[in-house]
């Protein structure tokens, strides 16, 4: 009986052997699937060409369906405007184009917003303008030139004159205009902030045939003792150049 008993575990012994590597397998293959991540592909890679009636009118590139490397846009069968797209937002440099190939415009982008100098070029390539952002706002920087390369120097300044009738009628009035005639201007009552100029917080003034007025009056309560004034000029090469002025109150109660 013992010889059989024996027998019979020794048969039975690979039989357990093989079970229990089988179960150890799977158990692998199953850890395997788990730790394995497969990231699904959300759209389309590649460029697209865009047309109307027959004609190139944009090139977009794509990465998973969302705008990834060059986009090139196209005007009368010319190149028009390139910008370079990051995860769908414009990084880099953007560009204008005259109809003859050459730069018309650089433009500086950080995560889609305007941000450095924007540089606008002439036709022969050589420099026609810098212009200052920050986070998408204008900077009081301005460089502007003429074909020649001289830099442009004519810019006007603000002029203010006051009408004093806080006596009377209890008004100080601050009448502006420009020390060059003719100028198309916006006023704005308001300082620049960190150097930018944000029409966000700035008070815009109506103007006519160029001048404009600001009316102070006595109150009670919060009064200042000067007041910001900036003007935005169209300059001849077509860019507005910003200045600024102060002017000091003579009374301590006007709002």
């Amino acid at each position: 009986m013992k010889t059989l008993s024996n027998l019979i575990t020794f048969l039975l012994l690979p039989m357990l052997f093989i079970g229990c590597v089988g179960k150890s397998g799977s158990d692998k293959k199953q850890a395997m699937a788990v730790d394995t991540i497969t990231v699904p592909d959300t759209g389309f890679t590649g460029i697209k060409n865009m047309m109307s009636n027959g004609i190139l009118v944009r090139e977009v590139s794509y990465k998973n369906g969302v705008r990834n490397g060059e986009t090139k846009t196209y005007h009368g069968g010319y190149l028009y405007q390139t910008f370079w797209y990051e995860n769908d937002l414009r990084q880099d440099s953007g560009k204008w184009y005259y109809n003859t190939g050459q730069v018309f415009r650089s433009t500086p982008y950080v995560n889609d917003t305007v941000h450095g100098i924007v540089v606008q070029y002439y036709k022969n390539g050589k420099v026609r303008a810098r212009l200052g952002y920050d986070k998408g706002k204008r900077t009081t920087f301005l460089q502007e030139y003429y074909q020649n390369g001289s830099l442009y120097k004519g810019y006007p300044e603000i002029v203010t004159s006051v009408t004093d009738e806080y006596q009377n009628r209890g008004t100080y009035t601050i009448n502006l205009s420009l020390s060059l005639k003719d100028q198309n201007v916006n006023f704005y009552r308001g300082s620049f902030i960190n150097n930018c100029f944000d029409t966000a917080v700035l008070q815009q003034l109506t103007v006519t045939n160029g001048t404009s007025s600001i009316v102070l009056r006595k109150g009670e309560g919060a009064s200042v003792d000067t007041v910001g004034i900036i003007a935005a000029i169209l300059s001849p090469f077509g860019n507005r150049y910003l200045t600024s002025k102060t002017v000091q109150l003579p009374y301590g109660d006007l709002k």
